[in-house]
């Protein structure tokens, strides 16, 4: 956060209820936790349709994303005995993340103007109230050495999201297959949300360069492909 009044009970309090919204979030909808919403859904205890109005809000979202991803992203998986399960976790992070910093930037508005940055996991949103500071600066890891930048980015509004297995191994599914996703080390999204960025970089690193078949309505994103050979691709 940057802004004459970074500090101060007013920004603290603001702060504190965005990490609230988002542990809330994550007890709703975490597949880790036993006793979590999503939880009993997937066991078959509370039915989708009975689960409440924001686990209702992120199953449409992602009906919507594997409509616009043409099936590359899916938020029902295969899971015990090839059955598929309910696992919107490749979407409700970006949303969880989007919907804190479109509420924290409503309060710091009412207590001076601020610059504001989000990192999640390696992804990042961000937004610049003022005029007088310098555009933020975003590296891109590069999956061969995560000790060096593959992009660096200089931006003043919107989100960077970066799906692969450099930080966390083969864990994106390929929704056709059930078997993790080959022939990419990462996809990186830019553009100006994070949840749609978040979706884009998950349906991308499973889709390749075929991404390009339904990626031409995301005119407001661009992506960036690291092949498993090392070479680079462009999507926009």
């Amino acid at each position: 956060m940057r802004g004459p009044a970074a500090s101060g009970p007013d920004v603290e309090e603001a702060v504190e209820s965005a990490f609230t919204s988002l542990r809330l979030d994550d007890e709703l909808f975490s597949t880790w936790k036993p006793d979590s919403l999503v939880s009993r859904v997937r066991r078959g205890e509370v039915a989708l349709q009975d689960s409440g109005p924001l686990l209702l809000e992120v199953a449409e979202l992602c009906d919507e994303a594997r409509r616009r991803t043409r099936g590359a992203f899916s938020a029902w998986l295969p899971g015990r005995d090839g059955i598929p399960e309910f696992d919107p976790t490749g979407l409700v992070k970006g949303w969880a993340v989007q919907r804190a910093f479109h509420a924290l930037t409503a309060r710091l508005a009412a207590v001076g103007s601020h610059d504001l940055l989000i990192s999640a996991g390696g992804d990042v949103v961000l937004g610049c109230a003022r005029t007088d500071t310098p555009d933020w600066v975003v590296a891109v890891e590069d999956p061969r050495d995560r000790s060096r930048a593959l992009l660096t980015l200089r931006m003043r509004a919107g989100a960077v999201a970066t799906s692969g297995t450099a930080a966390r191994g083969q864990h994106i599914i390929n929704p056709d297959s059930g078997r993790p996703a080959a022939g990419l080390l990462s996809a990186t999204v830019v553009g100006p949300d994070m949840l749609w960025a978040d979706v884009y970089a998950t349906a991308a690193f499973v889709d390749g360069s075929e991404s390009a078949a339904w990626w031409g309505p995301n005119t407001d994103f661009v992506g960036f492909l690291v092949n498993d050979d090392g070479t680079t691709a462009t999507i926009d």
